[in-house]
């Protein structure tokens, strides 16, 4: 995917690429996932505490092509005390940096893809330059709370089994979880409710087409 043509700023190096994140996530995400009640509250504070640890990837036309976001939090290296899951880390990173607890940890919050760039491999990419960027910041431990893409079209199983699950390679077979396992990244644990999304039936129907 490395191509000279395309360039990654953060929002310190350039704040005026805000509206361009908050535009592809708009159109990046299906429509139910923008009722977390969670992310409603702190997402928004990404770019003002930690403008640092969001990115975004732009081709020579300053089109957006994809985004990282990340968040620091305090955690002790065990697994009693991770984050409960993405909506817990969030709040956790957004909070302890407001009662000023040194954070020494960074996790993943969210890579989206420009759909018209999907299919070209720039998810790899963008997780690569996040570790990247969260190790030049000086972090020296990073986790992410990942989504599986393929889950839904297995509902009875487990997703302590089907996390595990590998292919013919003998590599993760849901292919988000494949992604960060190629940057060698290894499953700490399973977050069963690491996003809660509150709505009706006809809500989450309308958000999956």
């Amino acid at each position: 995917m490395d191509n000279q043509n395309f360039k990654i700023f953060t929002l310190v190096e350039r704040p005026d690429l805000l509206k361009k994140m908050e535009e592809l996530h708009a159109k990046g995400w299906a429509r139910f996932m923008l009722f977390d009640d969670v992310a409603a509250q702190y997402f928004g504070e990404l770019p003002k505490q930690f403008p640092q640890l969001q990115f975004l990837l732009v081709n020579e036309h300053d089109e957006a092509i994809a985004c990282g976001n990340a968040v620091p939090f305090s955690w002790d290296g065990t697994k009693n005390n991770l984050p409960e899951g993405w909506d817990d880390v969030l709040r956790r990173g957004v909070e302890e940096n407001k009662q000023g607890i040194i954070l020494n940890t960074v996790s993943a919050i969210a890579v989206v893809i420009n759909p018209d760039f999907r299919g070209s491999n720039i998810s790899g990419y963008m997780v690569r330059r996040m570790k990247d960027l969260v190790r030049d910041k000086g972090f020296n431990q990073m986790v992410a709370p990942v989504r599986s893409a393929l889950k839904h079209k297995y509902p009875i199983i487990p997703m302590q089994s089907y996390a595990y699950w590998k292919n013919s390679e003998g590599l993760p077979f849901d292919p988000w979880i494949r992604v960060h396992s190629r940057t060698n990244a290894d499953i700490i644990a399973v977050a069963n409710e690491s996003m809660i999304i509150k709505g009706s039936v006809k809500i989450g129907k309308i958000g999956q087409e």
